[in-house]
């Protein structure tokens, strides 16, 4: 049951494109009890069927732009081999500790383009 939980907020998450791994992965650690690459790896596998369903979605209301997700496909998929290798060398330790860094730098850098945001509203409303 609590799987299941953890999975629709990930599922809503991942719906949006945000990046439902970033709830599904701390949850399954921290409640369910699951160790970090066991997280991942069942992240991986989870990511699959809904990246699929959104993907659905989007490509029906036109959001897909694909000549600019070619490149990135093209970059993404030989290095996400090396990754898959890299992890299994890693410790659980260390690939929390790099999932940390790796939300916190996400964070931060959304807390920086809505300020920045905020302030040229501010700038406009101010003229």
């Amino acid at each position: 049951m609590l799987t299941s939980v953890i999975g629709f907020f990930a599922g809503i998450l991942s719906g949006m494109g945000i990046g439902g791994g970033m709830v599904l992965i701390p949850a399954l650690c921290i409640f369910a009890g699951v160790s970090q690459k066991e997280a991942q790896a069942i992240n991986l596998f989870y990511f699959i069927p809904t990246a699929i369903a959104a993907l659905f979605v989007h490509i029906k209301n036109k959001n897909v732009k694909f000549y600019e997700a070619l490149p990135l496909i093209l970059g993404g998929v030989p290095f996400c081999f090396f990754g898959a290798r890299l992890a299994l060398y890693l410790s659980g330790k260390t690939l929390s500790r790099l999932f940390a860094v790796f939300i916190f730098c996400f964070g931060v850098s959304d807390v920086l383009k809505s300020a920045k945001k905020i302030l040229e509203e501010r700038k406009k409303s101010a003229k």
